[in-house]
């Protein structure tokens, strides 16, 4: 039962990092709000994985070129992801675009069932369902108000973290290391290649997004913190457990990001968040019972 554990560690931090980077969009450009997300995550990614072997002692990783296809994958598609988060909350208000991502869970389990072998219980599929279910509430979804882009840009950015979770899950499961050495070594290669491509995109594209980020260094750190934290939640879950389930369970930063949005970003909730929370605890509850 880790990866309950290790999913409501990643929530919690996603929710904080989301809001950091909701706040930080507002001062620079989508490239280098997605790069603040991995800045200083590198270092903390090695120190874990140092700490691991020390108390830990395992064999070394080998490099097989599955594995690599897999870590240059979910690289790639996890800065699309974020990019494309961050163009939602430039969109809509911080609830609403942290919302619509939340499509992934429904689409990694489609995706893992028809792509990759996942076999998910009635149970399982239910919960999915209802988790999926609650995030149309939540994003405030109603046929007056829909607005295909904004849903294009949910759906997509959905798909794109989906893909990433499951690439992950796949080089874990092929490193043929232990957990959480495995998980461990897969977070720090995934952020060191999203690290170094971003830098030289910043580089040649916006060398002058370097002066906001070290203009906003505090942030910067927070965001880089957070979402390290973050990570190693996520990918230790997935490690040990099916990626619709993880992002089912992970449904709950919905509650860690309203009590953010009402208390410190000052946004109202809606009382029909209430039928979403709702469903959002259920299908927790039938993953988990899983």
């Amino acid at each position: 039962m880790a990866w309950i554990a290790f999913t409501f560690l990643a929530a919690f931090a996603q929710a904080w990092r989301n809001a950091l980077q909701s706040q930080f969009s507002n001062h620079a450009s989508i490239a280098t709000v997605t790069l603040s997300r991995f800045m200083l995550a590198s270092p903390i990614a090695a120190l874990y994985l140092v700490g691991l072997y020390q108390f830990y002692p395992t064999e070394q990783i080998q490099f097989s070129g599955t594995f690599m296809i897999f870590i240059g994958s979910a690289s790639i598609t996890q800065i699309v992801a974020t990019a494309l988060m961050v163009i939602l909350f430039k969109q809509n208000n911080y609830a609403i675009g942290a919302g619509l991502a939340k499509s992934e869970a429904l689409v990694a389990a489609i995706f893992g069932m028809l792509f990759f072998g996942s076999a998910l219980s009635y149970f399982g599929w239910l919960g999915v369902v209802i988790g999926g279910v609650a995030v149309l509430i939540l994003s405030g979804f109603t046929v007056k108000n829909f607005n295909f882009p904004t849903a294009l840009l949910g759906l997509s950015c959905g798909s794109a973290f989906a893909l990433t979770s499951l690439w992950v899950r796949e080089a874990a499961l092929t490193s043929q290391l232990p957990f959480p050495h495995s998980a461990a070594w897969v977070l720090l290669l995934v952020i060191s290649i999203q690290t170094i491509l971003l830098s030289l995109y910043l580089l040649i594209k916006e060398p002058q997004s370097y002066s906001v980020l070290w203009q906003h260094r505090r942030k910067v750190s927070f965001i880089s913190l957070a979402s390290c934290i973050g990570a190693i939640g996520w990918f230790s879950a997935m490690s040990l457990q099916h990626v619709a389930y993880v992002k089912t369970l992970g449904q709950i930063e919905v509650f860690f990001t309203m009590l953010i949005a009402t208390f410190w970003l000052k946004q109202p909730v809606k009382r029909r968040d209430g039928l979403g929370l709702i469903l959002i605890a259920l299908a927790a509850g039938l993953v988990m019972l899983t």
